[in-house]
């Protein structure tokens, strides 16, 4: 399904997220303590130059007109997921292959939930 406007860049960034998680779960999984301070480091770099921004831009975009329209399960949920994602980026510094591992898992499952059901709901909501 096509995208409304007001979605697509938000949507679009997703595929970052994605590909940043896809390259976490492998350095965690890898065994190689280098990867995973490698990953964790460069997780912590593109939270805060690119994740963080876009988590700005729906908390403060998005999710107030989510809520308007009656979503609020759906507010709930993606604020509780931010701020699960944030604390777990604090944890990276650590270095440790399980933090790393859960940062992936839930930034993956994040993006496909924010796409398949908050996006979807919000596109519902936006249609003229």
């Amino acid at each position: 399904m096509k995208r409304h406007q007001t979605l697509q860049n938000l949507s679009r960034e997703h595929h970052t997220a994605l590909t940043l998680a896809l390259a976490a779960r492998r350095a965690a999984d890898s065994g190689d303590p280098r990867q995973v301070e490698a990953s964790a480091r460069k997780c912590g770099a593109v939270f805060a130059s690119s994740l963080e921004p876009h988590f700005v831009v729906e908390e403060t975009t998005l999710l107030p007109a989510m809520a308007r329209a009656g979503e609020q399960a759906l507010v709930a949920r993606t604020l509780r997921e931010h701020d699960a994602l944030r604390a777990l980026c604090g944890e990276l510094a650590a270095g440790d292959a399980a933090t790393l591992q859960r940062f992936a898992e839930l930034l993956s499952a994040h993006v496909r939930f924010e796409e398949r059901q908050l996006f979807a709901a919000a596109q519902a909501a936006l249609e003229p």
